[in-house]
Parts: structure tokens; C-alpha cells; sequence
């Protein structure tokens, strides 16, 4: 049988897993790696990443017959490579926030938010989360090692190139909120071009499933893997959890929630279209693994979350995530006397002017000073808990609604909420129009990134690989809670 390996990188968890001929995961190895600092600035440890990658698929090519390796990467990252191949500037995390004059001076040379926005599909962030702003950081914080560049290639088809010293591009990661690709003339951005990078970059957009090429002669040595495993294209992680789905359902008519860190809602549509009150806000297109467009909007619901939930924690001096009590989310609903806002990171969701805070009864807490200032129902263990997740269930209603979601849609929930009973009762019963369904679908990115690699082995469509696997759709019961539009029309007063 023909073995496929997957290499998954997260911003937080690496992996490498091994699939066999039907998809199924036979094997998994996961490590995070801190970030390298350098001049101040976090940027991902490659030499040490690749060390790693070496050591699992060595050890998997004594159990294994690898035939083909695919690449999933977390999006807005990539690498500028010199003539002998290596990184010629440090990778720097997007998650650095060079200031308020450098995205000043960024939108004054190439044109306003909303302007690029339109042309090119990508929204206003803070930090460095659009690649075109981390190549104009980089350009001048490091303008020697600009100099020496030969390569500029996105994040997966950076590791693809040190597995078979080929370059290549695809869809899905020069789509991903890039500002470099104009998806409605399928050709670079005119911020591509007065970034000076478009001969750097490899001009043609091919598919994730194409092939990159075959492993060098140094991989093969350092792996034992044979010289005629194939490395595919690579692919953005959210773009490749839509594949199973894709599989299934069909390129459209369903809205997928992937749920964790980030929490992306991705809407499969048929053209390129942003009303003009989508303009300005946290909405933006991807493009599929077919090429087509993916209405796309995010937040930070996992971290805020995780965040949240340590202050109580914290504050009861317990660790437990406690239940769904219908009886106290009703109450909590019916009085809309206690709300929780974003955003905890500026600029990263649907409301990038609220400030993270409790309001109370009509008075403020901010995040910033709760260790002296505690609302009354953060006293209360399961009231904060409530208060936090009803957050999230508002927050992800307007991001769907900023996706066009329309009635009769299905909506697929995977991820770390899926766990999260109220989360999903809450908005299932929400969505009045929709049904609203958990996968069991594990590791989403890297199951997709194993069916491109077996589409690349096989020649086979998309299509013919749903007969390998199966899906569990579980609907989520609604339940008759109308307090809840009443409760989401004065939290929407407030962000």
C-alpha cells in the first residue's frame, strides 16, 4: 500500500502524520517550537522546524512506504530565500505590531484600506497578518537581505522547495488575505508590483493537488524516504478543512465554522462581491483549492476564550469548564443586565472598536484593571462562564451574517467548539433558518492536505474520494429561546 505523509503546521502545534491509501491517520507526531528572537522580534526557529520534520519522516520511512508528502500551513507567512537556498532574512510572526505610522506609511504608498479591500479582497489588520504589509516591514528593517533574495515564496511552498530545491505557487495561501493576488483579474496585486517583488515571486497559480516535484537527492538521504516521493503544491490550512466537506456537500451551499485560536467562518460562493457595508469590516475572500471564492470572515474566539476563562479561573481558584444550565443562560438573556465584549486583540474581529470589558448594570469594567475592579458577576463561577460564551455566540452570528449566510444553509461546526455545549445550543437556536451541524472530522487541515496528496498518487477528482471516508453530521437541537435577539440587539449597542 502507498503511504502519505502530512506535514501540518500550526501557529502553535507542528505535526507530521502518516495516512494510508483509504485516509486513514495511522500515525501522528506533534511539538511546538518557541519563537526564535531576533532584533527584538519573534520569528519561527525553520532550521530547527525542518531538524524535526527530518527526524519524524525518518522514522516513518522504517514503518512506511511514503510515496507523497503534502504540506498545510497557517496562513499570512512567508520566506525570502537566497542563492544558497536558505532563509536570506529572518520569518517573522505575524503576530508582531510594527505601530500605527508604519500601517500609515503602508496605506499612503499603496493605496486606502477600503480601496485594497475592493481590489484585492483582503481587509484591514493590525500587525502583520496581510503578507504584503510583512514584506514592506521587511524590506526596510533588513534591506541587505532583501537584497540578496532570489525567492519569495509562501510558507507552504517554502518547505516544499527545501524538500525538492523546486518553487512554485498555488490558490489557496496567495489568496489567503495577502494583499498581493487581484482575484478579480487573476493576476498579481498592484501591490505585488509596487513592492518590486512580482519577479521573485513564480507567476502561475497552479492547484494544491498539482506536483511541485520529486524529493532531492540530500532529503532522500537524510529521511531513507525513496527518490520518487512526490511533494505537492501545499495548501492554507482553512482552504484545505473545506476539502472533506467540498467531498460531501459539493463546492456550495453550505457555511463551515472552524473553530479554535482563529475562529473562521468560510461561505463557498459563486463571485466576487462586497456590498458596500462589507467594506471597512473584518470580511474577506479566499480562494478554494478549485479556485474559487470563499467569503471569509474571523475572530479570535479560542483565545478570548482561553483568555477569559483563566481570569475566572483564576478568581475561584478552580479549573473545571462548568455545564450548560438552561435555567441561568435564560436568566442571563432575559435581565441583558450583564454583557462580556471583544476584542482582547485589536483589530482581529468583527468589531475592531470594542474595548474587552464586562458592562454591568450600566457601569464599565475593562479586562485591564480587573485584578482591582470586579464586576458582581464574575463573583459568580458559571454566570462568568455564561457571559463568555454568550459573547462568542454573538460574535459569531455577525460574523456569519458578514459572509452572507442565508436561510436554509447548513452550517457546519468543527473544532475546539464543538465541546462547547451552550456555544452550540446557543446558536443553533439562534440561527432560526439553519441547521446547524458538529463533524467529527479530527484534525480538519491535515486530513484535507492528505486528500490532495492522494488526488496528486491517483489522478482521481475530488468527488471520487468521498466513497474512502465518512462524516458524521450531528444536528444540534434547537431550543425556543427568543430572549436571545432581545440580549443581541443591546450587545450589539455596545461593540
Amino acid at each position: 500500500m502507498d503511504y502519505i505523509a502530512v506535514i501540518d503546521i500550526g501557529m502553535t502545534n507542528k505535526k507530521v502524520a502518516v495516512y494510508d491509501g483509504n485516509l486513514v491517520q495511522l500515525d501522528t507526531r506533534y511539538r511546538n517550537f518557541a519563537p526564535k528572537m531576533i532584533d527584538g522580534l519573534e520569528t519561527h526557529d525553520l532550521e530547527a522546524m525542518e531538524d524535526w520534520f527530518v527526524d519524524q519522516l525518518r522514522d516513518f520511512a522504517k514503518k512506511y512506504a511514503i510515496k507523497a508528502i503534502a504540506i498545510s500551513t497557517h496562513g499570512a507567512t512567508f520566506v525570502c530565500v537566497g542563492k544558497d537556498g536558505k532563509p536570506s532574512l529572518p520569518c517573522i510572526y505575524y503576530t508582531h505590531e510594527p505601530g500605527d505610522d508604519f500601517h500609515r506609511q503602508f496605506y499612503e504608498r499603496f493605496g486606502s484600506p477600503v480601496d485594497l479591500q475592493a481590489r484585492t479582497g483582503t481587509p484591514y489588520f493590525k500587525a502583520m497578518i496581510n503578507p504584503g504589509k510583512g514584506i514592506f516591514f521587511a524590506q526596510n528593517k533588513y534591506p541587505q537581505g532583501f537584497k540578496n533574495t532570489v525567492h519569495l515564496l509562501m510558507y507552504p511552498q517554502y518547505w516544499g522547495y527545501r524538500f525538492t530545491g523546486k518553487t512554485g505557487a498555488e490558490s489557496t495561501y496567495m489568496g489567503c488575505h495577502s494583499y498581493l493576488w487581484d482575484p478579480f483579474g487573476s493576476c498579481l496585486s498592484t501591490v505585488a508590483e509596487g513592492l518590486g517583488v512580482a519577479s521573485l515571486m513564480p507567476a502561475k497559480l497552479n492547484h494544491s493537488w498539482d506536483i511541485l516535484g520529486t524529493i532531492t537527492e540530500d532529503f532522500a538521504r537524510k529521511t531513507g524516504l525513496s527518490r520518487d516521493v512526490m511533494v505537492t503544491m501545499g495548501i492554507h490550512d482553512s482552504n484545505s478543512s473545506l476539502l472533506p466537506h467540498f467531498a460531501k456537500k459539493g463546492e456550495t451551499g453550505f457555511l463551515l465554522n472552524s473553530t479554535g485560536t482563529w475562529c473562521v467562518s468560510m461561505n463557498p460562493v459563486k463571485e466576487y462581491r462586497f456590498s458596500p457595508d462589507e467594506l471597512g469590516k473584518v470580511v474577506f475572500f479566499n480562494i478554494s483549492a478549485f479556485g474559487k471564492p470563499v467569503k471569509t470572515s474571523i475572530f479570535q474566539g479560542g483565545q478570548e476564550f482561553e483568555t477569559w476563562s483563566k481570569v475566572l479561573m483564576d478568581i475561584h481558584k478552580r479549573e473545571d469548564l462548568p455545564p450548560y444550565n438552561k435555567e441561568l443562560y435564560l436568566r442571563v438573556l432575559r435581565e441583558k443586565k450583564a454583557f462580556l465584549t471583544p476584542e482582547l486583540t485589536a483589530g482581529t474581529g468583527q468589531f475592531p472598536q470594542s474595548k474587552p470589558r464586562v458592562v454591568e448594570d450600566g457601569r464599565t469594567y475593562h479586562f485591564a484593571d480587573f485584578s482591582t475592579n470586579l464586576p458582581a458577576c464574575f463573583k459568580k463561577y458559571e454566570t462568568g462562564f455564561a457571559l463568555l460564551r454568550i459573547s462568542l455566540v454573538m460574535q459569531s452570528l455577525t460574523a456569519f451574517e458578514r459572509i452572507g449566510l442565508l436561510p436554509g444553509v447548513e452550517v457546519f461546526t468543527e473544532g475546539g467548539f464543538r465541546k462547547n455545549e451552550a456555544y452550540n445550543i446557543l446558536l443553533s437556536s439562534a440561527l432560526k433558518n439553519n441547521s446547524v451541524f458538529l463533524t467529527d472530522i479530527a484534525e480538519a487541515s491535515a486530513f484535507g492536505a492528505a486528500m490532495i496528496a492522494k488526488m496528486a498518487l491517483t489522478g482521481q477528482g475530488l468527488s471520487e474520494l468521498s466513497k474512502d471516508f465518512e462524516i458524521e453530521y450531528q444536528e444540534v437541537t434547537k431550543s425556543d429561546i427568543p430572549e436571545i435577539f432581545s440580549y443581541r440587539a443591546a450587545w450589539l449597542e455596545l461593540v
